[in-house]
């Protein structure tokens, strides 16, 4: 059961809240569930380091100087140069690396290099060690960005992560394109590799056992064989069996034979995510970066989710999109509702709220896909907020859309999640010819708008109501409002005066939002008004605005199923980057008297095997840690305590 008065929020810094998540449906399970979700979630915590070293080449040594200092330091830690230092490490630690999760720019310390060295030095540190990082943490025109997706002639040598070593964009491009895939079933080219260059000649470090990574990939093996003697059932063994093969060779085949047989798998109480799987942090959108998640199937909760899927064929052959762009037949699209036992590498502490995979588009339109919400983190989320509050007061137009978004707000985010990731990301088809990195730096963000606009479009459709997903159209309408108001306001609480958008999710947003705003005008469908000095956007005309997310969602699908490589240029470029710097200071001013951190991630539930006197395992204990940095120097020794 859950717990009574469990407090959601551990702590606040910077511009990040640290969040905790129960996993009610554990203590229900059997013993053999309880010691799958263990091992698993021995696996997730394994490829921590992967997610570190591919997010920047110093990002490991960095974190050892500064977990060391933090522990061993035995000089004034309530001097300004500490506290800053205090500061520093935990976004560090919080970001996988020296760069912000969310915006990619590098932390800038408050501490001076003189106390670090100083500090560095008083705990055994060595000066060959200080002068490997020193650049790193203090130059800030060295590796500014982890990832750049625009202001640059070479998106590859301005980005600072460590995907690629001495090759250019160009030659990046070119050596991929050259490669050859069977058309039919092509595999995701560079999806599990460093791509270098050395003594002139380009070629793939594979992430595999023998190969890059392969510390760290044998102890997640490691783990997973041990998860495999608890699977539920026998596919998912043959699922553990795949994905260990395709971690000991490295063959991308074979992991497209897992994810299709993933796909399939539909029975097991419990699931999973664990691999080189999301290529935002590649700003040629090729490379994946290391995630895992454990899952828990919400049996309740899943009929949602499954009526959606159920009527899959209903919402593909009504979208408003053209015919040639639809899928001729849509088959294997499922959706669940899932409370998150584990979160590891690129899903932590920052975590998704949904996921759809696999990612290769030719699965997707062969085999289908599957969709999760991840409930408990929603609802962790919500409970957050409503501790802090004040945000919607802020910035809503109105005590009506206050009410309105009180009342359906909280529902109106589910839904769009659950059509977002179930029917957007899974519906339309690429035109034959068409390759899914066609649209390169641009892809991820058209992706996600595709997926946005079907998720708008549907939940302001009377068949949600026929379906029995929401009471009435009030649901969409307080959508409506939530997105338009984030798009063009709320979002920006997460950049710096002076900056643009860089990150996919955030410019989807703004174009979906801008671009609605400036095509509706005419009609005033979208109201920007100024009330004691604030301002904010009302919506006139809800159904005029699902027709202007139609028309665009029209456009979307076409970019993507066509390739145009021209059409998301400009389309990103014109609604989704620039940021009106006048809105943005007002906006940062009015957040910040609210004391709310913009950005928020979890600390981990812990596993611990309980034992009998003849030292039998007889349970699986699960405990709610509230101190962040402690979990995360624990994690930093994991290589170091393999069961």
């Amino acid at each position: 059961m859950e717990q009574d008065n469990f407090n959601y929020i551990a702590e606040q810094f910077s511009d990040i809240r640290i969040l905790r998540y129960q996993v009610e449906p554990f203590l229900r399970m059997s013993l053999k569930e309880k010691l799958f979700i263990y091992y698993m979630s021995k696996a997730a915590i394994a490829g921590r380091d992967i997610l570190w070293d591919q997010n920047n080449i110093h990002n490991l040594e960095i974190r050892n100087v500064i977990c060391k200092i933090w522990q061993e330091y035995q000089g004034d830690r309530e001097c300004s140069d500490f506290k800053e230092f205090e500061l520093y490490t935990k976004r560090v630690l919080f970001a996988n690396g020296i760069h912000h999760h969310y915006s990619m720019d590098k932390f800038i310390p408050g501490f001076s290099e003189e106390w670090l060295k100083e500090a560095w030095q008083s705990v055994g540190g060595d000066d060959t060690t200080f002068n490997n990082i020193r650049r790193a943490i203090f130059d800030n025109t060295y590796m500014a960005k982890r990832v750049v997706l625009g202001d640059s002639d070479d998106l590859v040598t301005a980005s600072a992560n460590n995907y690629y070593q001495n090759v250019t964009q160009h030659e990046s491009e070119e050596f991929y394109s050259n490669m050859v895939v069977d058309e039919t079933s092509p595999i995701s080219k560079g999806l599990n590799s460093t791509l270098v260059k050395k003594n002139g000649k380009i070629f793939e470090e594979v992430w595999r056992i023998g190969g890059k990574y392969s510390k760290e990939i044998e102890l997640i093996c490691h783990y997973l064989n041990k998860a495999k003697e608890y699977s539920c059932n026998e596919t998912q063994r043959r699922l553990l069996e795949l994905l260990i093969e395709y971690y000991s060779t490295g063959d991308l085949h074979i992991f497209d034979t897992f994810s299709i047989e993933w796909i399939k798998e539909q029975s097991a109480t419990i699931d999973f995510i664990n691999g080189f799987i999301e290529v935002y942090g590649d700003p040629l959108g090729l490379k994946a970066s290391w995630e895992s998640v454990i899952e828990i199937v919400d049996k309740e909760a899943c009929k949602r989710t499954e009526t959606l899927a159920s009527n899959a064929e209903w919402f593909e052959r009504n979208a408003p999109i053209a015919e040639q762009y639809k899928k001729s037949k849509v088959s294997g699209v499922t959706a669940r509702v899932m409370q998150v036992a584990m979160l590891g590498g690129d899903c932590h502490p920052a975590t998704p709220i949904g996921i759809n995979l696999p990612n290769a588009e030719w699965i997707r339109e062969r085999y289908g896909s599957k969709s999760v919400t991840l409930d408990n983190i929603t609802y962790a989320y919500d409970q957050a907020a409503k501790a802090s509050g004040g945000t919607l007061e802020e910035f809503a137009a109105s005590p009506e859309e206050i009410a309105l978004c009180k009342e359906y707000g909280s529902l109106g985010s589910t839904l769009h999640t659950d059509l977002h990731e179930c029917l957007g990301h899974g519906s339309g088809r690429l035109m034959p010819g068409v390759s899914g990195e066609a649209l390169k730096s641009y892809g991820s963000t058209i992706e996600e708008a595709r997926a946005d606009l079907f998720a708008l479009y549907y939940i302001m459709d009377p068949k949600l109501v026929e379906l029995g997903l929401i009471p009435s159209l009030k649901v969409g309408e307080a959508e409506y409002c939530n997105y338009i108001r984030n798009g063009l306001m709320g979002q920006l609480t997460r950049i710096k005066p002076g900056c643009n958008l860089e990150e996919s999710h955030m410019r989807n947003r703004q174009l979906i939002a801008q671009w609605a705003y400036e095509h509706g005008k005419s009609e005033n469908v979208i109201e920007m008004v100024k009330r004691d000095g604030k301002t904010a956007f009302i919506i006139n005309d809800y159904q005029a605005l699902r027709g202007l997310f139609a028309e665009l969602l029209h456009e979307v699908q076409r970019i993507k199923s066509e390739g145009d490589y021209q059409a998301a240029e400009a389309l990103v470029e014109k609604y989704g980057v620039k940021v009106d710097q006048e809105l943005l200071t007002e906006v940062l001013t009015r957040y910040e008297k609210l004391g709310i951190a913009p950005y928020a991630g979890f600390i981990n539930p812990e596993y611990q095997l309980i034992y009998d006197n003849a030292n039998n395992i007889i349970d699986v204990e699960i405990n709610y840690p509230d101190n962040f940095i402690k979990q995360q120097l624990e994690y930093n020794l994991f290589q170091l305590q393999a069961e």
